[in-house]
């Protein structure tokens, strides 16, 4: 007798649960944990030789759009970003894989986080076909070799929801927040001056930023020596990473659309006209520049 299952057809989430929200060793386990999960900050100086912050710039930009053509939860391009500067900290890689190194992360950061994870082929399609299905794998070991199997790394994802139940807010006014700052996590992520920034400060700063802007300004000053109660960072850190944050949105937000505008990865997959899946196979899915840094 064949069985049906009501869930085949779409992805079941878990609910937020009170307890783990309202528990402070949870928040105090995540500040205790976070720095263990910290890139090296001179990772371009000590270790990397043929590598820039531009290139890390280009690649992460890509991935960004991937992970957003692809519908992945948040907390994927996130992570990855981390996979990736704490393998650059310590491995020296050369220009020509760093794309590589970039759609491994996502792969990995993927089947930690996905119901349905981003598959070795989809990944391999989005590189315009520059890697093949074996320099994934092998990559894959690599990594994971190198990070020691220890992939529940802290990221600024996973303060959101701790510090906005600490938070005087309507459940509108958190949702708002969130998806803003969710946006401001990921654009940050794309910029390596944050990456040695604690994940908490980066939450939080984010928050900020994005509750500047719901509820004004004038909160601000509030807000800030609410969040220093919440996560013991100095308020005068909070304001320089807002101001950070809000600098690098206005630079990247333009060309950049984490809250859902179109991109490269997505321009090239819509513009194909019909989405049979004949035309999946032949999307140009690498932008020029991330070809560049072959050159």
């Amino acid at each position: 007798m064949d069985l049906l299952c009501s869930e085949a057809d779409c992805i079941k989430r878990a609910f937020e649960d009170p307890v783990l929200l309202n528990d402070d060793r949870v928040l105090k386990t995540l500040l205790h944990t976070e720095e263990k999960y910290l890139p090296s900050p001179s990772y371009f100086k000590c270790v990397q030789t043929d590598i820039k912050p531009f290139m890390r710039k280009i690649v992460a930009n890509w991935m960004l759009e991937v992970c957003e053509e692809q519908r992945c939860e948040e907390e994927v391009f996130p992570l990855s970003m981390n996979y990736m500067d704490r393998i650059l900290s310590v491995v020296n890689i050369k220009k020509t894989q760093l794309q590589l190194l970039g759609a491994t992360c996502m792969f990995i950061a993927s089947k930690l986080k996905e119901t349905l994870p981003l598959t070795a082929e989809k990944l391999v399609i989005y590189t315009d076909h520059s890697v093949t299905f074996n320099d994934l794998m092998d990559c894959e070991l690599l990594v994971l070799n190198r990070l020691k199997w220890d992939l529940s790394a802290v990221t600024a994802h996973d303060f959101l929801e701790q510090i906005l139940s600490r938070l005087n807010l309507t459940k509108e006014q958190s949702q708002t927040i969130k998806r803003h700052a969710q946006t401001f996590i990921a654009i940050c992520s794309t910029d390596f001056q944050f990456a040695s920034h604690p994940p908490s400060m980066v939450a939080s700063a984010s928050i900020s930023a994005a509750a500047s802007g719901l509820l004004g300004s004038q909160n601000t000053a509030t807000l800030l020596n609410t969040l220093q109660d919440i996560t013991g960072i100095d308020t005068l850190c909070l304001r320089t990473c807002q101001e950070q944050i809000e600098q690098a949105l206005a630079t990247n937000l333009p060309q950049s659309s984490s809250s859902g505008g179109s991109s490269h990865a997505t321009t090239s997959h819509s513009s194909g006209g019909n989405k049979d899946s004949t035309d999946e196979a032949r999307q140009p899915t690498t932008p020029t520049d991330v070809r560049d840094i072959h050159v």
